[in-house]
């Protein structure tokens, strides 16, 4: 996939995560907020990838829904291990 496909790709995973998973997220709001969800988009693609491929499930090789479903669920464990972080570094 092209930069472009990958960098709409990581925005519409990002956001569904987002969204599945509401709360305090980093990046605040605004231009900033937006490239953070791309961000943890692409990167929760990658690692949703490696795992995939890792368990036999696939990997995320292109915009097919098998791909989207692996970057969303990616997406929402790079969230929750941020958050995690995150929190403890708080306390």
């Amino acid at each position: 996939m092209g930069i472009i496909a990958w960098l709409v790709f990581g925005l519409i995973a990002g956001a569904i995560a987002q969204f599945a998973m509401p709360g305090n997220d980093p990046g605040g709001g605004g231009f900033r907020g937006i490239l953070v969800t791309i961000v943890i988009g692409i990167v929760g693609a990658v690692i949703g990838g490696f795992i995939g491929s890792a368990l036999g499930f696939g990997s995320v090789s292109g915009f097919n829904f098998g791909s989207f479903v692996i970057a969303i669920l990616g997406a929402i464990l790079l969230l929750f291990v941020w958050r995690s972080v995150a929190r403890r570094s708080l306390a």
